[in-house]
């Protein structure tokens, strides 16, 4: 192993120390894991991390549609695509909800008769 010399602010090296204490580890054991996180060959970026992560599941089927389904869950009354989602995911939507947007259309002062037909069927 070969010895380093390094040159830090002192502020660095507070923050080192006190560090060391928490972990009970050396300052030197600190800086031999923060340069061996540093070389890893992971990829740094989240996306590149991320992508293709659920390609394989087999618990949620295809992974695509499923994650339609779950975005369609948080839509809301007051959601501009209201209509459009609710007419893909009917069975994810109730009484209570029609409500709701009828309440949200009345309180915008929505006129639109097609949008409240749809609503009501």
């Amino acid at each position: 192993m070969t010895r380093i010399l390094a040159d830090l602010p002192d502020e660095d090296v507070k923050w080192l120390d006190q560090l060391a204490v928490e972990q009970g580890k050396s300052r030197a054991a600190l800086l031999r894991e923060a340069v061996s996180a540093y070389r890893a060959d992971v990829p740094k970026d989240w996306l590149e991390i991320g992508f293709g992560a659920w390609k394989d599941r087999k618990d949620i089927g295809d992974a695509v549609e499923w994650q339609r389904r779950e975005r369609a869950n948080s839509t809301r009354a007051w959601d501009d695509d209201y209509e459009e989602v609710k007419a893909e995911f009917p069975e994810l939507f109730d009484e209570e909800d029609d409500r709701q947007r009828r309440k949200h259309l009345e309180m915008i002062g929505a006129d639109n008769k097609e949008i409240r037909k749809s609503i009501i069927k």
